[in-house]
């Protein structure tokens, strides 16, 4: 639970109190939090720097348990990230330690030249997405969730922001969901598996769904979807879900790249490179877990998410090299490999969603290519679009929520590299370089002219090591940047 929330240190009793402190400059106006803060600097092993962390013992004239001082840095360097990263840590500690309350001693804002809104949206969203455990198949559940993270705010503050704890929530539980289902283990989220959770999980937020199952998809002609399916015994399904508030006037369609485990097919994955690849449906989370999060935030747009769910798999029945397929759209493609599969359910969702909801603005989330964490790394999402005002407005959502996109280009030159001589089209490129590009020119081949715009996620989709608020696994990459752009379109 999160809490926006006046309090008096002299008089209130608090479990636990977390103070971000500087290295030099004091960032607080409290004269309690002053006082703890110019205390803990008094200590040798204590000065305020990134790593630096120190508990004082029921502080005197309080009624405070423990204060639990964590350095920030130097002040002309905390950004927004600074004190998400600050918020998850303390959680983090909190856990660890069996804390089940902690109460923020909220900085001024103007000591960073921050608004005092983004200031508290950013410290809530660090406690929040920093108290999630992932522990479904362990036995033994090791630490629990704190159970309430209350912010420090004065009640003309906590008057002006009444709405900002339930927004953020709204928001970090989308994540949350997502992430969950990306570290979700592929036996138990084939297809049909997967479809049903995301069908009874918006069923219950308020939303419309709906999943199609293979004899649908056949009847549709969803020849390139089903290609990709045809070598698993899990069949194939593709969910949509809707928000439709009476007064929206625009609408926009999210659709969600859903391999809930991507052996390759044929063209089989090496060592290395299969271990992870239970997170190859992080597109179609983050699309549902943005429904689930626009469910609550009620916007005065209407959206839609469609996601393709397949399982890539070799076998007897599994799509070959040279075999050639129809897509929805009517166009052939040739299979140069298999494990080129993400494109090819993706447009026929695409192709459909776009003559199904006729949207003014159509978004696609993807861990499409290798080549995009080639170029970018693992934490930052390649943006493609023709729009160049939507690709800005990703960007710039991204830069906010620090989920990081940056633009790459849409040559139409490069369409040379995907000509065949047997069909349409080949789904890979002919040359070895530039697959982030290539993948997303044949994307934009089925969206007409549709204001659209594909994201790849495969970097930071997933994440080895913990961060600071995020455990290893998946992260829900794209839920909070959905969101904030969500919220300017």
């Amino acid at each position: 639970m999160l809490e926006l929330k006046s309090v008096n240190l002299k008089r209130a009793r608090v479990e636990t109190l977390i103070v971000p402190v500087c290295e030099e400059e004091d960032i607080h106006s409290d004269p309690t939090v002053k006082a703890l803060a110019a205390a803990a600097k008094a200590l040798a092993e204590f000065k305020g720097k990134p790593g630096d962390r120190v508990t004082l013992y029921q502080p005197e004239g309080t009624k405070i348990e423990r204060a639990v001082l964590f350095g920030i840095g130097k002040q002309e360097k905390v950004t927004l990230e600074t004190m998400r990263a600050f918020a998850g840590k303390a959680v983090s500690f909190c856990i660890k330690a069996g804390l089940g309350t902690m109460t923020v001693a909220t900085p001024t804002a103007s000591a960073f030249n921050l608004e005092a809104a983004a200031l508290l949206k950013a410290l809530l969203e660090g406690g929040s997405l920093g108290n999630h455990i992932f522990d479904r198949y362990k036995e033994k559940k090791e630490h629990k969730p704190v159970r309430k993270i209350v912010l420090m705010v004065t009640a003309a503050q906590k008057k002006a922001h009444a709405d900002l704890a339930d927004t953020v929530t709204a928001v970090c539980q989308g994540s949350i969901m997502a992430r969950e289902w990306v570290t979700t283990p592929s036996n138990d989220k084939r297809p049909p598996d997967f479809a049903g959770m995301i069908q009874k999980t918006a069923k219950s937020a308020g939303l419309k769904a709906k999943a199609m199952d293979e004899r649908w998809l056949k009847e549709q002609k969803f020849g390139a979807m089903l290609a990709v399916g045809q070598g698993s015994n899990a069949k194939p399904r593709l969910v949509a879900l809707e928000y439709a508030p009476r007064d929206a006037k625009k609408t926009i369609v999210l659709v969600g790249k859903g391999v809930t485990f991507d052996s390759g097919g044929i063209n089989l994955k090496p060592s290395g490179s299969i271990e992870t690849m239970k997170m190859d449906m992080a597109g179609a989370a983050a699309v549902a877990g943005t429904l689930l999060a626009v469910a609550r935030l009620k916007p005065s747009v209407r959206v839609v998410g469609v996601m393709p769910l397949v399982e890539n798999m070799p076998s007897g029945t599994a799509i070959r090299p040279g075999d050639i397929v129809r897509s929805y759209a009517g166009k052939t493609i040739e299979i140069g490999n298999t494990d080129a599969e993400g494109r090819l359910i993706l447009i026929d969702a695409l192709a459909w969603a776009i003559e199904q909801y006729k949207p003014d603005t159509v978004i696609d989330l993807a861990t499409l290519t290798g080549a995009c964490v080639v170029a970018l790394g693992e934490k930052i999402a390649g943006v493609f679009s023709k729009d160049r005002q939507l690709a800005d407005a990703i960007v710039a959502a991204g830069e906010t929520t620090h989920e990081r996109c940056w633009p790459l280009p849409l040559p139409e030159d490069y369409k040379e590299l995907l000509k065949n001589d047997f069909a349409d089209m080949n789904n890979i490129s002919s040359g070895r370089w530039g697959g982030a590009i290539t993948a997303a020119l044949f994307l934009s081949e089925f969206v007409g002219d549709s204001r659209w715009a594909h994201i790849d996620i495969a970097g930071p989709a997933w994440i080895k090591k913990a961060s600071d608020y995020c455990g290893a696994g998946g992260t829900g990459f794209g839920v909070r940047l959905l969101c904030e752009l969500l919220e300017k379109i």
